[in-house]
């Protein structure tokens, strides 16, 4: 899954078009892009149902209501908040707060998340801490962020990982800035061929 954190609404867009033009049909548009609320709008009445459009860095219950009226279909976060998982399964979509420790992991879970985002997983070990936490949980699907790769993606899935969240390793703020979309196109085809090998 894409995490797009842009510059502007309109890089945002443009690097959301970038991707499903790639082939992927899943992306997050941050809460920390300037103008987000417009860009999930936008993209919402663009794509449609060619995209499966998702809120990230989505802190609070108001954000996530927000989020869910401009089209969001999915919310993510970096931590866990109760309130937000609330309101998430008031209106029907899916959540992926964000955890990292065994007790957050197992608290997001039974909170009613669809799957756990497990960050910064690469500052923990990566792949080897998906491992290790799907060991005592093994019912908890969990959805590593931070330290994916077009290298290391394979081993996420290997070691349990249902999905994956991609940064700047896919839409790279470097990139947006320069206007060299067609990048981001090729990367998230690399990603998409990336992922697919790994899962068989």
């Amino acid at each position: 899954m894409p995490v797009v954190r842009a510059p502007t609404a309109e890089a945002a867009i443009q690097a959301v078009e970038a991707c499903l033009n790639g082939g992927v049909r899943v992306a997050e548009i941050t809460m920390t892009v300037p103008g987000a609320i417009k860009a999930l709008e936008q993209v919402a009445g663009r794509f449609g149902s060619k995209m499966l459009l998702g809120a990230g860095t989505v802190l609070d219950a108001e954000t996530a209501r927000i989020s869910m009226l401009a089209g969001a279909e999915f919310l993510v976060s970096p931590s866990l908040r109760l309130a937000t998982i609330e309101m998430a399964k008031r209106y029907s979509k899916a959540i992926f707060p964000g955890a990292l420790t065994p007790t957050e992991v197992l608290a997001a879970w039974e909170a009613g998340a669809d799957a756990v985002k497990v960050f910064p997983c690469g500052n923990v070990g990566g792949a080897r801490y998906i491992k290790s936490l799907k060991g005592p949980f093994p019912q908890i699907e969990m959805m590593p962020t931070g330290g994916v790769t077009l290298e290391t993606i394979g081993d996420f899935f290997k070691a349990g990982a249902c999905a994956v969240g991609v940064g700047s390793e896919l839409v790279d703020g470097a990139l947006m800035k320069e206007g060299r979309y067609g990048e981001i196109e090729e990367r998230a085809r690399q990603f998409l061929a990336a992922a697919a090998k790994a899962r068989g």
